[in-house]
């Protein structure tokens, strides 16, 4: 299938080294389109860019780059979405260097969708993962998509919740989306084509290099209107996107956790920044002043073991098997059995140094 000139044009100018997003915005305001920003001489482009700038215009582009995409968007689900395009998402014309197009595999309408950004720790606790999960089905089932960035942990299981809400789930990711990045994320990001959408605004091709991942944030964010940051470290990555999403006017919200947890850490320093402290999705909602569109009571079953008095013993806070051994007053071996049968059950967490945490 050959590309259309007017796509073949925006590839062209897209794939361009040299060429930032920010010099072919000018450029097309000045020239009015890829094409005829091609077709300019170069003194013309050089009364709106600088040299460097002209020649990466002027450069040839390796016509293999123009035949992959075109063998790409022979599958109906992929999509090249430029700024000209009315399925352009319109919250990105907001967020500081919009990207002149997007590669996009699935629903591309989520991309306009009311969208509502999970990040977190790529290191999740188990707490952390099903909190993720269940915060991302509440707000897709109240009609708002989750976006994430297709990390493993936090933004993999806001992904698996906003698949199995109303209003699914957008990845958006720093790689081509010929690549799946982690790959043991494959399957989901299979779902996500099938039934959500993952957008990209590198060409296809291009490897998960570690400064892609900070620009995917601005995105992430750009999005939504808002954000919440569930586990996340001092440092990590999550509080780029939340950093983001402050300067972009866009609300923040963070989930507390044990003092003793580093992954509560960069939550509770987003508390004391102004972030809003969230315990359920409705804290979310009624922030965003967010009717609950689709929203249905999901059922909750109690097992034998959340009744245990040892189970109410260990809370929620990370404890070492000693000092629970001597607050329940249970023989040893009972507990260890007690231990190793709520963590099968997925009840606790078995963490680093010998302690556990209830999940739920």
């Amino acid at each position: 299938m050959a590309l259309d000139s007017n796509l073949e044009a925006w590839l062209t100018l897209s794939v361009a080294p040299g060429l930032s997003n920010e010099a072919f915005r000018r450029l097309l305001i000045a020239f009015g389109g890829p094409s005829e920003i091609l077709a300019a001489r170069r003194s013309d482009l050089g009364r709106v860019v600088p040299e460097a700038v002209v020649r990466a215009v002027c450069a040839p582009v390796d016509p293999a780059v123009l035949t992959n995409v075109a063998a790409w968007l022979q599958d109906p689900v992929n999509h090249v979405i430029t700024l000209g395009d009315e399925a352009y998402p319109q919250s990105l014309l907001h967020v500081a260097d919009p990207p002149p197009l997007l590669y996009a595999k699935g629903r591309i309408d989520l991309l306009n969708a009311a969208c509502f950004a999970i990040v977190g720790s790529r290191n999740a606790t188990q707490r952390g993962i099903a909190h993720a999960e269940d915060f991302a089905r509440a707000l897709s089932d109240a009609g708002l998509t989750i976006v994430s960035g297709l990390a493993l942990g936090i933004d993999a299981a806001a992904h698996r919740g906003g698949l199995a809400g109303a209003a699914s789930s957008v990845a958006v990711v720093g790689t081509g989306l010929d690549i799946v990045y982690p790959a043991r994320n494959r399957g989901l990001a299979h779902e996500l084509a099938l039934n959500g959408c993952l957008a990209s605004e590198f060409a296809l091709g291009t490897a998960p290099v570690a400064l892609n991942f900070p620009r995917r944030n601005r995105l992430i964010s750009g999005l939504a209107r808002g954000c919440l940051v569930v586990e996340a470290a001092l440092g990590s990555g999550s509080l780029i996107t939340a950093r983001l999403a402050n300067e972009q006017g866009k609300d923040v919200f963070a989930m507390p956790g044990s003092i003793d947890s580093p992954l509560a850490k960069g939550c509770h320093s987003l508390i004391k920044q102004g972030a809003k402290l969230v315990e359920t999705a409705d804290d979310i909602l009624d922030e965003l002043k967010t009717p609950r569109a689709f929203a249905t009571p999901r059922p909750q079953h109690a097992s034998a073991g959340e009744l245990h008095p040892v189970l109410a013993q260990l809370g929620f806070d990370p404890c070492d098997f000693d000092t629970l051994a001597v607050r329940s007053g249970v023989n040893a071996d009972v507990l260890a059995a007690l231990l190793a049968q709520w963590e099968i059950d997925g009840l606790i967490e078995a963490l680093p140094g010998g302690r556990y945490q209830r999940v739920r």
